[in-house]
């Protein structure tokens, strides 16, 4: 065989991004920004600081498409989830609603077999 007839092989399937990943992420690091905000301005105890640490990291490792990165940020959706129904219940914050569904939406879509694929 000569060079032109020899196989090449098939490009890889490069894995990219999906449009949803990229607002998880920017939802992630809003949440992260919100809490920073509100441990500046002495509304939230100096403890936030570390759940802003876990969101950052969750984007992060979600933009990279790593495993621990969709395990970070699906466990982070679902306690910010479980977190709004309970200030919901409790409190009586009808605004929370908002945050609660859209985790849950969050939520529901990472564990979709596109996403799942995706990640490393």
């Amino acid at each position: 065989m000569t060079e032109s007839q020899s196989p090449t092989p098939p490009p890889a399937k490069s894995l990219n991004l999906l449009p949803g990943m990229a607002f998880i992420c920017i939802w992630m690091l809003l949440l992260c920004a919100i809490g920073l905000i509100g441990v500046i301005t002495h509304n939230l105890p100096p403890a936030v600081i570390i759940i802003c640490v876990i969101y950052a990291f969750a984007a992060n490792g979600l933009l990279k498409l790593r495993r621990w990165g969709w395990a970070l940020t699906l466990a982070a959706a679902f306690l910010s989830m479980c977190y709004g129904v309970y200030v919901l219940f409790h409190f009586h914050q009808l605004p929370m609603v908002v945050m609660v569904a859209v985790n849950l939406v969050i939520f529901l879509y990472l564990v979709r077999p596109e996403v799942l694929e995706r990640v490393k």
